[in-house]
């Protein structure tokens, strides 16, 4: 059994950094970071493959945040920056214990959730 555990969330404003940090017990294959808004569905974020050798963004978020992986920790990280008051959610760390591939960044693909942690970004 996977169980992510995210911390690193917070408040901040527009123009600052967050990082992000999932601590995941035991080894996973592809891996990301999703979000929640309220009144809004979940979305990809970032997603890693196993190796950290392939990654994806949305486009919301390309150039600004960046994802990598550290396998010797069972560990993932979200290094958030430029951020804009729309990028206000839950953030939740997910892994599957397979290859789905980092393109498919999907939800719905993804069986092992954290808790989330809350970013919150004021203007």
């Amino acid at each position: 059994q996977v169980q992510p555990v995210e911390s690193g969330g917070g408040s901040v404003q527009a123009g600052g950094s967050l990082r992000l940090s999932c601590a995941a017990s035991g080894y996973t294959y592809d891996m990301g970071w999703f979000r929640q808004a309220p009144g809004k569905e979940r979305e990809g974020v970032s997603c890693i493959n196993w190796s950290g050798g392939s990654t994806y963004y949305a486009d919301s978020v390309k150039g600004r945040f960046t994802i990598s992986r550290d396998n010797a920790k069972n560990a993932l990280y979200l290094q958030m920056n430029s951020l804009q008051p729309e990028d206000t959610a839950m953030y939740y760390c997910a892994a599957v214990l397979g290859f789905v591939g980092v393109d498919n960044c999907s939800p719905k693909l993804y069986d092992y959730w954290g808790q989330g942690t809350q970013v919150t970004v004021s203007s």
